[in-house]
């Protein structure tokens, strides 16, 4: 089934199956966040499921990796996401994975024995945004959990083997706040130890009130050299066991993946050598890239 409105999907998923399930987020309030701001959150019926199932499957009868889209997946009931993965077994015969969005708040929606069902369903990995490890920032963006919260879901998820990939934002306190969001994003993240860490660099989208709050000066944005200091400053705090790490997403100024902890000190090298360069703008956050 098609929809009118803009699907997203992580940059990893670039290669699954992608079936539309819902329209929207169930929060929509974060301000940093332009993504669904237009959309009326919807969960679609079994029945329409079902036939973007089929039709989907009529295309790509060998498909291996699903993706279901929109918004924070995880936040349908226990029963209709069991029926849609069923669904989703009983169709694809090669299903090897079903990858999702996930609130914090979806996560801890689920006991302990339904995550374990869903898990058994194949689903897999959930895409989840921490955005920061600071609870005045998260707050003062409007996100729905506190930095702890996701630190809870993120380890129940895991406990049952589901893998979670986390994402965060280079920048998102500000220059007033850079330093306490990196120092706190690199304590949460130890605590959470997800799987995969993705970090991106935010940028003030028009129509968000986070843009709003740079034309007016409330908030002001990290100049180029600002945000590789702070990345810099949140990997050099990270302690994580088993994790791979990727900035490659268009907003980020420099390129870069790898594992850690093996590659901490690789990446550390990295950016000191960027920020010795003396390219990087010490007054402006540099243009915006053409598509985020």
């Amino acid at each position: 089934m098609s929809s009118i409105n803009t699907l997203f999907r992580p940059p990893a998923e670039a290669n699954s199956l992608i079936i539309r399930v819902a329209d929207g987020c169930p929060w929509n309030k974060c301000t940093f966040c332009g993504m669904y701001k237009k959309v009326t959150y919807r969960l679609y019926s079994l029945e329409e499921i079902k036939r973007s199932i089929a039709e989907a499957y009529s295309l790509y009868p060998n498909a291996r990796r699903v993706f279901l889209a929109d918004g924070d997946v995880m936040a349908f009931s226990f029963d209709k996401l069991e029926n849609i993965l069923q669904i989703l077994n009983s169709t694809f015969s090669r299903l090897a994975r079903v990858n999702v969005y996930a609130n914090g708040n979806s996560i801890l929606n689920k006991n302990d024995e339904q995550l374990i069902s869903l898990k058994k369903l194949k689903l897999n990995t959930l895409y989840m945004g921490l955005e920061s490890g600071d609870e005045v920032t998260l707050k003062h963006v409007g996100k729905r959990e506190t930095a702890r919260e996701m630190v809870e879901a993120a380890q129940q998820a895991q406990t049952f083997g589901l893998r979670m990939s986390v994402m965060i934002l280079i920048g998102l306190g500000g220059q007033q706040n850079s330093y306490r969001h990196a120092a706190a994003t690199s304590e949460i993240l130890n605590d959470m130890q997800p799987r995969l860490l993705s970090a991106l660099r935010v940028i003030p989208i028009p129509g968000t009130q986070l843009y709003e709050g740079e034309q007016t000066g409330s908030f002001v944005q990290l100049t180029e050299f600002q945000a590789v200091e702070e990345l810099r400053e949140i990997i050099a705090g990270l302690n994580l066991k088993n994790c791979i790490f990727r900035a490659n997403h268009s907003s980020n100024i420099l390129p870069m993946e790898g594992r850690f902890p093996k590659d901490k000190e690789r990446l550390l090298y990295e950016l000191d050598h960027l920020l010795q360069t003396g390219k990087l703008s010490k007054t402006s956050p540099a243009s915006a890239p053409l598509w985020l």
